[in-house]
């Protein structure tokens, strides 16, 4: 039972819908109709204002945050079933159910079955995830962003480049357990792949850069 817990508790957490809820709160809109439609804090700032932008960017760290700490905490009951340390496959391994509660988080994230599993890319989540398991890996992520942004002024190139060293920082400065190295690989791409439209505009020169407004392209 308590793998079972984990997974969809975390599951769950990841999927609250934040960006959605704000918006809806706040102005009664949907976000799924608004901007570039996506569920997430960059559409609400752009579309709804910073004050909404940076509650939504908070409470989808918060989650992802939140998913990590519940599942560090089922991992460390007493009645956890698979802590057999001589067994290194990863189901006996609580640094990979840890890790795979972030990866589960953010998933439910990008797929809330509360709006029909489409949700936002997963930065805000991942990152709340990962300051769980390691906040230097974030600072240092965090830094990587900063530098992109400033310099592009593309909010969606940053978020891939800094969701792409992840998982080095996690060698580099936290030299992270296997599994962890493993499950920040798996977000990693994961984020990636979800700015799939972002990265063709990207290719194609029509992304819009922060601060830019649509008739400035």
């Amino acid at each position: 039972m308590p793998p079972v817990a984990l997974i969809l508790g975390t599951y769950l957490l990841g999927s609250i819908p934040f960006s959605y809820l704000v918006v809806r709160m706040l102005s009664g809109a949907d976000i799924r109709q608004h901007g570039s439609r996506n569920v997430g804090a960059t559409n609400v700032a752009r579309t709804f204002g910073k004050l909404p932008g940076v509650l939504a960017l908070i409470l989808d760290m918060a989650k992802g945050y939140a998913a990590v700490a519940l599942a560090r905490w089922i991992v460390g009951r007493p009645d956890w079933p698979l802590g057999n340390p001589v067994d290194p496959s990863p189901l006996h391994s609580r640094e990979f159910w840890i890790a795979f509660g972030a990866l589960v988080a953010m998933i439910g994230h990008m797929f809330p079955v509360w709006l029909r599993f489409h949700g936002g890319k997963g930065v805000a989540t991942a990152t709340g995830a990962f300051l769980a398991l390691d906040a230097r890996v974030v600072a240092a992520a965090v830094i990587v962003f900063l530098l992109v942004l400033i310099t592009t002024r593309f909010v969606s190139l940053a978020s891939i480049i800094s969701a792409a060293s992840i998982p080095i920082f996690i060698q580099l400065l936290a030299h992270g357990p296997f599994w962890r190295m493993v499950v920040s690989i798996v977000i990693a791409i994961a984020i990636i792949a979800k700015h799939h439209s972002n990265i063709a505009r990207l290719t194609q020169g029509t992304e819009r850069r922060m601060g830019e407004r649509k008739d400035e392209q």
